[in-house]
């Protein structure tokens, strides 16, 4: 590379050179006038010309996305549009908030954007999955577009016009760090979130570590809108409780993301734990002193818990969600991983990755 550059240089100073020789010789022999701006103009051809010689062509940013899609970008994305809460989140822990010029609809209903980002909530909405806004993303004239896979028609509608556009899918743990790896090769910002891989791949190994020689209790989780749907294996809920060293006793089932189960399905289940989803529409107390419910282990010893919400819902793959797995551990295997520590965890979570502080009495269980 030195020689090379050393040759380059070489050529260069031969054209200057002879640049100079051919003014010299146009030049009248009786002129002893020196003209200082002819000096100036062959001062910045040197320097332009080594400039050149110098200059690193500009690599392109290639990125595979989850409908297998090659995107190509010229340079690192700095205006970004996010039509998906849980790509939102990512771009608030990879300290790209200032980037973000376009976010999902019904943002003020995620307490994490008013605690981190509250400028997010003034941002233009671009609609939901159900009801994508394509006109108006197009408006806010973006570097790039974020959207889950689901929305492939408008993914396939802003390619068409030249925008480039991401399609994610992060449904399991696997996929979450895929996301974020994407995101951060395009906005420039790999750095952060290879922090955030490696943390939750350090604390996987430690949970799995922990609960390897453990004998693993039946967990049932109610979802957040009817106490009778229940996460299936197909969603990132049976990951968690999984890892955390639970069975998911709705595991079985594959064919569909949230199951209706009967009463008396959920009898023949018999979980040892009873795990409320954050935002349920119903209580602890409600499931306790459902009379239908008295002879299951996890209501007759008590052991039914509401995962916290108050900061992000745990329960789906947001950046926190190693979050969610790590409180379930807490609950299914105290003994070694007390409830206290947790919470320790989680607080330093917080402060690492979102630069917040957040009270303690905010988790609970």
């Amino acid at each position: 590379m030195f020689l090379t550059n050393l040759w380059k240089r070489g050529i260069v100073v031969t054209l200057v050179i002879a640049l100079l020789i051919s003014v010299v010789g146009c030049t009248p022999k009786d002129s002893t006038t020196v003209d200082v701006e002819d000096n100036q103009e062959k001062e910045n051809v040197v320097e332009l010309a080594e400039e050149n010689v110098d200059e690193e062509p500009v690599e392109e940013i290639r990125i595979v996305d989850h409908l297998g899609r090659e995107i190509v970008l010229e340079k690192e994305a700095e205006r970004l549009v996010s039509g998906y809460y849980i790509t939102s989140s990512m771009l608030i822990a990879l300290g790209l908030k200032d980037n973000v010029v376009g976010i999902e609809a019904k943002a003020d209903t995620r307490p994490i954007y008013a605690l981190t980002a509250p400028e997010l909530l003034d941002l233009p909405n671009v609609g939901t999955a159900k009801e994508f806004n394509l006109e108006g993303t197009i408006g806010l004239e973006p570097d790039l577009v974020i959207l889950p896979i689901r929305l492939k028609e408008a993914v396939e509608s802003l390619e068409k016009l030249g925008i480039n556009v991401i399609a994610v899918n992060p449904e399991d743990m696997d996929l979450l760090k895929e996301t974020l790896a994407m995101i951060g090769e395009a906005t420039g910002t790999m750095e952060r979130a290879e922090r955030l891989i490696a943390y939750y791949d350090g604390k996987t190994e430690e949970i799995e570590k922990l609960v390897a020689d453990k004998e693993r209790k039946r967990v049932y989780l109610g979802g957040n809108s009817d106490f009778l749907s229940t996460a299936t294996s197909k969603m990132y809920q049976n990951y968690m409780i999984e890892t955390a060293g639970g069975k998911n006793v709705a595991g079985d089932i594959d064919d569909t993301y949230w199951a209706n189960i009967s009463y008396e399905q959920l009898i023949a289940y018999n979980p040892d734990i009873i795990i409320i989803a954050p935002g349920a529409s119903y209580t602890k107390e409600d499931v306790l002193n459902d009379s239908r419910l008295a002879s299951i282990n996890a209501i007759q010893n008590n052991e039914v818990y509401v995962m916290p919400g108050d900061v992000e819902s745990w329960d789906s793959p947001v950046p926190s969600s190693i979050l969610g797995t790590m409180w379930l551990t807490s609950i299914l295997n105290g003994e070694d991983y007390p409830y206290d520590k947790f919470v320790d965890d989680a607080v330093s979570f917080y402060e690492d990755f979102y630069n917040i502080t957040i009270d303690r009495e905010v988790f609970s269980r």
